[in-house]
């Protein structure tokens, strides 16, 4: 397979997470966004020079579940999205995230989601995120 048709597949893909974050948004129910390999993490920068905070697969899964809850009936706006394929079997992606409720900008965050192929199904290896002032 080449390149094209692996970004096509990823692509598919992503959509659907995209429409899987924003159901859970709805419900509360974060089962089908829980996409992590075991040794996942996260990266917080909080828009200062202090060192970033890190977050490991279990504390972000926790994170999630708890803002989730918390924002149920926000929407989440991925955008300026751009997916690129390192190879056939991993992927990164970078967007501008907006988490929006009642019409209001609660949170600008620029993403980088790295992606892996693992036995067939695409997970994250980690992500990094900034807030956008």
């Amino acid at each position: 397979m080449t390149i094209e048709i692996h970004l096509d597949e990823f692509t598919a893909m992503h959509d659907e997470f995209i429409i899987d974050w924003n159901n859970a948004m709805k419900t509360g129910d974060t089962s089908a966004i829980e996409r992590m390999q075991e040794d996942y993490y996260v990266t917080f920068f909080n828009g200062s020079h202090e060192k970033p905070m890190l977050f490991s697969r279990e504390e972000a899964i926790k994170g999630m579940r708890e803002s989730v809850k918390q924002l149920l009936g926000a929407q989440k706006k991925f955008n300026n999205r751009v997916i690129r394929m390192k190879n056939h079997e991993n992927a990164a992606v970078f967007y501008e995230l907006l988490i929006e409720k009642d019409e209001k900008i609660l949170a600008r965050l620029f993403t980088i989601e790295t992606w892996q192929l693992i036995n067939g199904k695409w997970m994250l290896a980690r992500e990094t995120e900034e807030p956008i002032s």
